[in-house]
């Protein structure tokens, strides 16, 4: 073997022409007594030559390299074979040889992490390349493995370390291949059971998969069986897309609804939806408002929290602020049935630092929407001109409307 590989040393170095003629290696590589470790030398050496415009060979050496598997005896033999598929995936995935996509799946599912003797490197370099090859036929194949790994948790550390090497294969497959089918599988690698620099590894890869996942995030969002601090990664994640103020909006609306009709007793998933919330409405006073659950969801926000003993001041107001944004006939008609609801128990009682404080901030919403409402400027009037109110309130209430161009 040492005579061949002088030969084509001398070949490579002394003859450029000849160096793309690849006969002499499918001869040498293809002979039928040739060892695991010869097969590897030869890749090694057309490797390092750098030639080009050869993924026919590659593809035939994939094909011959999956047929010697089962001839493996020894560790040496696993070894050379896995480093001569490395090598050849390697060189398909710079050939870009869309043509290869089915052995290099077949490559995966032999070297499968669920085979013990595997340690994942094989499995992951493979799937990289059907990336780099385009192989998109065969993105449902790799969704449905990554979501069994996503779903399936290891303690075991060994097994551990070979499944997440597998993963990050599948991660970088989907990423490259941008099939919004494989948002769901990665998005759940991110925030799965496995280390870090792998969850890290899928973060990283989301938005690159495709634009505007919004709707695969609103079904995220809106499966009972999937907990709210997921939940609200999914919606955190929405975010950090490229997608359209519209599709933003949509995902906002189902956001700010499950936010407020997910019920569970859990105080740290309380604590999720309320942050998912808060965002949602802080979004939406940006996008605008996708269809009416928005509106009785915002005035929960308000109301909710008006009555509760221990208010969130924070999501009221970002409420108020959000419907004096929106300047909808919906949005002003809310800001006047709080308003109404405050009047009432400035005349009546009971009234407290917790009325006046809301008080403060639902006037100047009110004037903020420029709203030609009659209702709102009765309202205001009527509040400017009343000696139940202090002098602030009352200037308050001349300031709303001269907000209103009275």
């Amino acid at each position: 073997m040492k005579q061949i590989i002088a030969v084509l040393l001398i070949c490579l170095t002394g003859m450029a022409v000849f160096a793309q003629d690849m006969s002499y290696y499918n001869e040498e590589f293809f002979r039928y007594d040739a060892t695991f470790r010869e097969r590897q030398e030869i890749l090694e050496i057309i490797r390092d030559a750098k030639i080009t415009g050869i993924g026919e060979f590659y593809h035939s050496a994939l094909k011959q390299i999956i047929t010697k598997f089962p001839d493996i005896k020894t560790r040496d033999d696993r070894r050379d074979s896995e480093e001569s598929a490395k090598i050849v995936c390697k060189g398909l995935a710079e050939e870009k040889y869309n043509a290869a996509s089915q052995d290099l799946w077949q490559l995966v599912l032999f070297v499968d992490v669920i085979n013990d003797v595997n340690d994942g490197l094989v499995m992951q370099e493979a799937l990289n390349t059907m990336g780099q090859v385009g192989a998109t036929q065969f993105v449902p194949h790799i969704v449905l493995r990554l979501h069994d790994f996503n779903t399936n948790v290891i303690s075991d550390v060994e097994s551990k370390r070979r499944v997440q090497r597998a993963v990050v294969g599948c991660i970088n497959a989907l990423e490259a291949l941008n099939d919004i089918s494989g948002f769901r599988p990665v998005f759940f690698a991110s925030t799965g059971w496995y280390e870090q620099s792998v969850r890290r590894t899928a973060s990283v890869a989301l938005p690159n998969i495709v634009e505007d996942p919004g709707e695969v995030i609103i079904e995220i969002i809106r499966d009972p069986s999937i907990i709210p601090s997921i939940k609200y990664e999914a919606w955190r994640e929405m975010l950090r897309t490229r997608a359209s103020d519209v599709s933003k909006a949509k995902v906002a609306a189902v956001a700010l609804d499950t936010g407020w009709n997910y019920a569970t007793p859990n105080l740290t998933f309380q604590k999720n939806l309320r942050e998912m919330r808060t965002s949602a409405i802080d979004t939406i006073r940006i996008t605008g408002a996708a269809d009416n659950s928005v509106y009785i969801n915002l005035e929960k926000s308000y109301s909710n929290n008006f009555i509760n003993n221990v208010p969130d001041y924070d999501e009221i107001r970002k409420t108020l602020s959000t419907l004096s944004a929106l300047r909808s006939e919906e949005a002003v008609n809310l800001l006047i049935k709080f308003l109404r609801e405050l009047h009432g128990r400035r005349r009546s009682g009971p009234w407290s630092n917790k009325e006046r404080q809301l008080l403060e901030w639902v006037i100047p919403a009110l004037g903020g929407t420029r709203t030609s409402s009659a209702d709102a400027r009765l309202l205001l009037t009527t509040i400017q001109r009343s000696s139940d109110y202090t002098g602030n309130e009352q200037r308050w209430a001349q300031n709303a409307l001269r907000q209103l161009g009275q």
